[in-house]
């Protein structure tokens, strides 16, 4: 079929929802994938009630034999994945005293292992139909932190990595390797907001989960094959202000 393949992460909420939805509009088949099968056929639905085309694959991406069965099923349903979004990942912010080593591992097996595996699985499709592009959603905690936050932000800072060693490793096979860091991506209902949190970013507002979709649509763009390697950081401006109070 002549219609190209994207294969999103973590689709059933959120940003990777905004994603899914922004390449279904573009004319892509959609495949969404999350841990949680119920969220990725909400997706799916919102999808198509607006005219697109999607369909809901279960994967605990920490899971290897997972991403495997996943990419194979894609495989065989579409022949071809033109863009790859990683977007899934999970947090857990807890003192550095008291994390456990399940924890530790629990995010970086889905956000760091997670991410290479379903990059490798389906680079080996994407170089036998002339090459494609993958994006690692990373965050702008790989270079800025809280207490707490030493698992999510060593995850993120192993993506912007990862993200430059792949596009070294793939660029024979004319795969491109970006990343985007997303800041303070709002998700939830625009009311709960206050003026200050706006007033944090240079741009005078939260990000939306569309403000990530737009760049990832940029990034895969077949006009844009020569930004490779890089990493977007896309946070209105907030982590380049100066934070001191007068």
């Amino acid at each position: 079929m002549d219609k190209r393949v994207v294969i999103v992460t973590g689709a059933g909420k959120g940003i990777g929802k905004a994603i899914a939805f922004a390449y279904a509009k573009k004319g892509f088949q959609v495949v969404v994938v999350d841990v949680n099968k119920y969220d990725a056929i909400e997706t799916v639905r919102f999808i198509e009630d607006h005219n697109g085309e999607a369909e809901a694959i279960y994967c605990d991406i920490s899971n290897v034999k997972d991403i495997q069965i996943l990419v194979k099923k894609v495989n065989k349903s579409y022949g071809r994945i033109d863009v790859l979004i990683n977007n899934a990942g999970i947090s857990e912010f807890k003192s550095p005293y008291e994390l456990t080593v399940h924890e530790w591992d629990r995010v970086l097996n889905t956000n760091v292992r997670g991410a290479f595996f379903c990059s490798r699985e389906v680079a080996n499709v994407m170089k036998r139909h002339g090459g494609g592009s993958i994006v690692n959603i990373a965050s702008t905690r790989a270079s800025m932190s809280e207490p707490h936050s030493e698992a999510y932000a060593a995850s993120k800072g192993a993506i912007v990595s990862l993200t430059h060693a792949l596009a070294a490793s793939f660029q024979d096979d004319l795969i491109r390797v970006n990343a985007i860091s997303p800041g303070w991506i709002h998700t939830g209902e625009e009311e709960s907001l206050r003026q200050k949190d706006h007033d944090q970013h240079f741009s005078k507002r939260v990000g939306k989960p569309e403000d990530i979709a737009n760049v990832c649509l940029f990034l895969t763009n077949e006009g844009n094959e020569f930004i490779n390697g890089e990493t977007i950081i896309i946070d209105g401006g907030m982590t380049r202000k100066m934070m001191y109070e007068h």
